[in-house]
C-alpha cells in the first residue's frame, strides 16, 4: 500500500505555487487547497464591507463568521465565499493590492490555520500559500519551497492578468511584488520564510512542466510502501 502524504507548497507571490500545486494535486488524485484564496476571499469580502483593513479584531470577527469554501470543477478550483462563488472577484487587482495587509493580522491567521488544519488532516492534501510548511502542514512529508526572480514574477502576473481581462503594467507588477515580498517576509505573524526541511526549487528558467516533474518525483521518493 502506498503512503498517503502531505504536500505543502511555499513561496511568494507568482511564484507559480498554484499552478504547479493543482497540477501536482491532479496527478497524484490529491486535494487541493489554495490558502491565498482564502486570504483573498476575507479580504474581499471585507472591503465590500467598507472595513478597516488595519482593524486586525474586526477582520478576525468577521472572518469568524464567514463561510469560505474551495470547491473542485471541470475548471479548476472554484471558491465560494457565504455560498456565493468568487473565484474571479478575488483576483481583482484591489484585492491582490490589499492582501498581504490582511494576513499580517495574528489571530485572523489562527484562525485560517485552523481551517487549513481541518482541511489537511487525513493527508491526501497539497497545500499552497506562505507560511504552510512553517505553521500549518509542519509534519508535512514534503516541503516545498518555490521562488523566482521579481521580474519574472512581474511577467507571469502580467499575462495572468491579460488572460483575466484585467489591465496592468509591468513596472507597477514588479513595484507592487517586490513591495509584497517585503510584507510577506517582515510580518511579525507567520512570516514568509523556509521550512528548514523544505526543498528549494528556482522556478526562474523552468517551465511548469519541469518544476511539476521535480516535485513528482520527490513525493514518489516520500510515498513509501507501507
Amino acid at each position: 500500500m502506498t503512503k498517503q502524504i502531505q504536500i505543502a507548497i511555499d513561496g511568494p507571490a507568482a511564484a507559480g505555487k498554484s499552478t504547479i500545486a493543482k497540477k501536482t494535486a491532479e496527478l497524484l488524485g490529491y486535494t487541493y487547497v489554495d490558502t491565498g484564496a482564502m486570504y483573498r476571499a476575507i479580504t474581499y469580502k471585507a472591503i465590500q464591507l467598507n472595513i478597516d483593513l488595519q482593524d486586525g479584531e474586526k477582520l478576525t470577527s468577521l472572518l469568524k463568521e464567514t463561510t469560505i469554501e474551495l470547491k473542485p470543477s471541470p475548471k479548476g478550483q472554484l471558491v465560494f465565499l457565504d455560498n456565493q462563488e468568487v473565484t474571479d472577484e478575488i483576483r481583482s487587482l484591489k484585492v491582490t493590492a490589499s492582501v498581504s495587509q490582511v494576513a499580517a493580522h495574528a489571530h485572523l491567521r489562527e484562525e485560517m490555520v485552523l481551517r487549513q488544519l481541518e482541511m489537511g488532516k487525513d493527508g491526501k492534501i497539497v497545500m499552497d500559500g506562505r507560511d504552510i510548511g512553517t505553521h500549518v502542514l509542519t509534519n508535512a512529508e514534503l516541503k516545498i519551497f518555490m521562488s523566482a526572480s521579481v521580474e519574472e514574477r512581474a511577467k507571469r502576473r502580467y499575462l495572468e492578468n491579460q488572460k483575466r481581462g484585467i489591465d496592468s503594467v509591468l513596472k507597477e507588477l514588479a513595484e507592487e511584488i517586490a513591495l509584497r515580498d517585503k510584507m510577506d517576509s517582515e510580518r511579525d505573524a507567520s512570516p514568509l520564510i523556509q521550512a528548514e526541511d523544505a526543498v528549494f526549487i528556482d522556478t526562474t528558467e523552468l517551465t511548469i512542466e519541469q518544476v511539476s516533474e521535480k516535485i513528482m518525483q520527490l513525493a514518489k521518493e516520500r510515498m513509501q510502501i507501507i
